[in-house]
């Protein structure tokens, strides 16, 4: 039996969903998969059989500060990933499947060091533009196309750094993740893909699209209570839903749309928090971060449209529930957002368009230009055992080379 091992930063959230939901599909098709995160207390929460936390918790704080002092991404860890290597070199995979590399849990030159002399196998999942920059997942900024240094965004993840190192970090990166000789880049979408060919990975590497999926047996329409439960037939309910909100995700844009819009509208926004709360206006219905897939698809399956004034994005599974649940989408044109969408499922407006995604808005309301059945068809492509089937054939195709 062939033995994989994938990396990831998370076992939970977006990145560790896909991550453990690909790991899943190869044991269905005959695969002995092991799979490794950073040590965290909410990791240890999701812990599963096959899952592994990387290290020591403590080696990972001290890394963290050190590389905010710094600014020296992925430099630290030393402990930590003398320990996952050592692992690795007791399970002696026949490939290993790289996901999010970020938060510092793990020395990438180590890693690498490692990789290049197993001589197996590697994949990498980009699910964000950081393995190409000098500091950060932020896809607005195409600075490392000019070598980074003096970062605009400091205060981007993986958060406010004392020293600007952007230029170096970059430099090396260049070097070490292009030593490698059996390496295949994947990126979710075909935006990113364009961008990773721009890269240091273009001339060096295969890169191949493989979208993310979803689970339809969970994301579907079904009938529910919500709108009675809150008073709200009648209304054209909007839906915003984010793991944080900020600028980013577009808080401002939400903001201006319960000024703008009459009270033949509705606003609902998932994922805040008491102290979000402060600062919304009071037309807007908030939501605590949910406590179940299944209530999220209830909320879906109540609402219009799905308004994502997203800023920075790549492939939002976001996107792909709500359809999926029968509810048309309205975004900003950002990464991957409109490659995931037709015209009968949903629409977008340039980036910060603000005015133009207003006007969208009453428009979509006036004319009623989706319906359930085009969103459930156009869903039918989110499949998320077609999607994960297809990197166990990659898998396949590498090894049997």
């Amino acid at each position: 039996m062939k033995r994989i091992v994938a990396v990831n930063g998370l076992n939970y959230a977006s990145t560790g969903k896909i991550c453990l939901n690909i790991s899943e599909e190869a044991r269905k098709n005959g695969y002995e998969v092991e799979t490794f995160f950073r040590n965290s207390k909410e990791g240890k929460k999701h812990l599963a059989p096959h899952q592994h936390l990387i290290g020591y918790w403590l080696d990972k704080v001290i890394s963290e500060r050190l590389c905010k002092i710094t600014g020296l991404i992925g430099y630290f860890n030393v402990i930590n990933t003398t320990i996952f290597i050592n692992e690795l070199k007791k399970i002696k995979p026949d490939l290993i499947h790289l996901h999010s590399l970020c938060d510092s849990y793990l020395n990438v030159n180590m890693l690498f060091r490692y990789l290049k002399k197993a001589d197996i196998p590697v994949i990498w999942t980009l699910h964000d533009s950081f393995p190409f920059t000098g500091r950060c997942a932020q896809n607005r900024c195409t600075k490392w196309k000019e070598g980074c240094g003096n970062c605009p965004h400091k205060d981007y993840y993986p958060g406010t750094l004392f020293l600007d190192n952007s230029k170096h970090v970059l430099k090396t990166r260049s070097k070490i993740y292009n030593d490698l000789n059996r390496l295949t880049i994947v990126t979710p979408s075909k935006w990113l893909a364009e961008l990773t060919e721009e890269s240091h990975f273009g001339d060096h590497y295969p890169i191949e699209v493989i979208n993310n999926g979803i689970d339809l047996s969970i994301f579907h329409p079904v009938e529910n209570s919500f709108r009675k439960d809150h008073n709200l037939e009648g209304k054209f309910l909007i839906l915003g839903l984010a793991y944080y909100w900020d600028e980013s995700k577009g808080l401002d844009v939400f903001m201006e749309l319960s000024k703008r819009l009459d009270e033949r509208y509705q606003i609902i926004m998932v994922g805040t928090n008491d102290e979000l709360d402060k600062l919304l206006s009071p037309n807007i219905i908030s939501i605590h971060r949910t406590h179940s897939q299944e209530e999220l698809v209830k909320i879906y399956s109540a609402c219009d449209l799905f308004v994502n004034p997203t800023r920075d994005e790549n492939y939002p599974t976001v996107h792909m529930e709500a359809v999926a649940c029968g509810l048309p989408v309205l975004t900003f044109d950002v990464g991957g957002c409109k490659e995931m969408l037709n015209e009968k499922c949903g629409d977008s407006v340039p980036v910060n368009d603000t005015e133009g995604l207003i006007k969208k808005i009453e428009e979509i309301y006036e004319k009623r230009p989706f319906n359930k059945k085009d969103c459930l068809d156009k869903a039918q492509s989110y499949n998320h055992e077609l999607k994960y089937k297809e990197y166990v054939d990659l898998y396949n195709k590498l090894l049997k080379d």
